[in-house]
């Protein structure tokens, strides 16, 4: 056991060395993080107490609905407990750059296994946890538990995470014996994705808001029968499950039973794992220092289409362009974007304006409005995960960057044409799709249309510019700079400039709306506010574009080698 935790002191000097080094700026950033994600977190607290309270008032019907929430939460849970587990326990168990140095260490490679499983379990699982917190207090309060609930609470989620954690490690290993996990990774992303499509398809397409519309079942004996259908009792939720239900409702003896389930599991899946470890692991670690391998060994004419690109400009384009698709793990996500794109125009399609209390007129056009900032959210989400990366993506090659003939401006512009010009298609083409599904007005349509135009180039700005900013040129993966503090700081003020731009609209949006649905012309000083405000917002739209862009070079010209 000393040998484990030796091996896990590194980690935590790291966090103590972070500590020391620029007190005022770490405590700063801990600060905004702080409050960002208590706001967050008492966010999702008071939704999910108002949802369970207005359950729980519904006589009979709204228990059921509660108890099928919680399995739903559990469910997904799990789910993403696994999925994150899988990630973090391969680069830890076998992508890792310090590898080679702790195999060295004369000790043995099963307690060199288990120090990485626990770092990798809370790794994984840590923020999972924290953000499906408010869920289950909010649960115990509306159902009145007592304070075993909440003891058995962190129990439960302990038991989950370590499971999640120890199904994973048996799979990678298995799978590293067969491939090595350079090529697992990209196997992996590309199958997930996959997997991810055709569920989220097929969950999609079930309408599964179906579930709370009673009118939709022919009688109500169907609908009872659907909210009481069994869970799957070999699945470690299901048994979490059973004990929160046992435990609100006062069978103590009973919700232990099922929490010994879970944590004899745990015990039997950490015995079969560290058996595993002994035979196969140290064999995997060996066998994942080959090469990795691309998928697709040439493009299909990308050499007459890289042969264009001439000049430094040119050459930093292509050479953005090649790293893009050479990175399996970046490219391949695209799938998911074109899945992301049909699910959120057939949002729009099943939508039952019909039914609603509203004119559908007003109703489509309201839609409209609001579906711009909708898909301006889901450009920052985009811009997050491709453009704000870009500059760290350079890691110790920026060097190369800083000695090439083209300045650090010439250089973030280059990157921002790259993911300007597919971000401002996609962006469009959701909001022209989305607009002919509504049937808006044309006013709308060519308002959602050029406002597009204007926002895009100020989100990808920012995205770009706070990257450059501050980038993390150590990341192993883009997802680690987009979760430091500078990504938070993008996705913060990206969200203000769509909010702010929004807001300067809305007033004269309305106006000339209620102004076309009457039948009467707007006075003077209507035009006058209308053209203030939409001027207000171009120039805002000018300054997200100009001002981040330069803020980054100017941050990235004192970064060093």
């Amino acid at each position: 056991m000393g040998e484990i935790v030796t091996l896990l002191k590194p980690r935590l000097w790291s966090f103590r060395a972070r500590g020391t080094a620029g007190k005022r700026d770490r405590r700063l950033k801990l600060a905004v993080l702080g409050v960002i994600g208590g706001l967050f977190w008492a966010g999702l607290f008071a939704l999910s107490l108002r949802v369970l309270t207005y359950f729980r008032s519904v006589d009979q019907l709204g228990e059921m609905l509660a108890h099928k929430l919680l399995s739903m939460v559990l469910v997904t849970f799990l789910s993403l407990l696994i999925f994150s587990s899988i990630l973090t326990l391969l680069s830890k168990l076998y992508l890792s750059r310090d590898l080679s140095l702790v195999h060295a260490t004369p000790v043995p490679g099963r307690k060199i296994f288990l120090a990485r499983w626990l770092e990798s379990t809370v790794d994984s699982s840590w923020m999972v946890g924290i953000y499906a917190l408010p869920f289950f207090i909010a649960y115990g309060i509306v159902f009145r538990a007592g304070p075993i609930f909440y003891l058995n609470l962190f129990v439960n989620l302990a038991s989950l995470s370590a499971i999640a954690s120890a199904v994973s490690a048996m799979l990678i290993m298995t799978a590293v014996m067969i491939v090595p996990a350079s090529r697992i990774r990209t196997i992996f992303v590309f199958l997930t994705l996959t997997f991810f499509l055709i569920l989220f398809f097929a969950f999609r397409l079930l309408r599964p808001e179906r579930l709370v519309d009673p009118e939709f079942f022919e009688t109500t004996l169907v609908y009872l029968q659907a909210l009481r259908a069994p869970l799957p009792a070999y699945l470690p939720s299901t048994w979490a499950f059973d004990s929160f239900t046992a435990l609100i409702s006062g069978r103590i003896l009973t919700g232990l039973y099922h929490d010994a389930l879970s944590l004899s599991c745990v015990g039997f899946l950490c015995c079969l794992m560290v058996l595993l470890a002994e035979s196969v692991y140290f064999k995997g670690v060996s066998k994942t220092q080959t090469a990795a391998a691309r998928l697709f060994k040439r493009s299909i004419g990308g050499e007459f289409i890289f042969s264009r690109f001439t000049g430094p400009r040119g050459a930093m384009a292509a050479k953005e362009i090649r790293t893009f698709f050479r990175d399996q793990t970046q490219w391949t996500q695209l799938f998911l974007i074109g899945a992301l794109i049909v699910i959120y125009i057939y949002n729009f399609r099943v939508l039952p304006l019909e039914r609603s209390p509203i004119k559908t007129v007003y109703l489509q056009n309201l839609l409209s409005f609001l579906n711009m900032g909708l898909a301006a959210f889901v450009l920052s989400a985009l811009t997050a995960r491709f453009a704000y990366p870009a500059v760290s993506l350079e890691r110790e090659a920026f060097w190369l960057i800083r000695t090439a003939p083209i300045s650090l401006k010439s250089f973030l512009w280059t990157k921002f044409f790259i993911y300007f010009l597919p971000l401002l298609v996609l962006t469009e083409v959701l909001i022209v799709a989305t607009n002919f599904l509504l049937e808006v007005s044309a006013f709308m349509m060519v308002l959602s249309t050029v406002n597009v135009l204007f926002m895009v180039p100020g989100v990808v700005a920012l995205g770009v510019g706070f990257g450059a900013a501050y980038p993390d040129f150590t990341s192993e993966n883009p997802m680690q700079s987009v979760t430091s503090f500078g990504g938070l700081l993008f996705m913060i003020v990206a969200a203000l400039f769509i909010g702010a731009v929004l807001v300067l609209e809305s007033g004269p949006v309305y106006t000339i709306l209620m102004a076309g649905f009457q039948g009467r012309s707007l006075t003077l000083l209507q035009w006058l506010w209308t053209g203030a405000s939409f001027s207000a917002s171009a120039a805002l739209c000018i300054a997200a574009l100009l001002l981040p862009m330069r803020y980054g070079v100017r941050q990235l010209e004192t970064q060093r080698d």
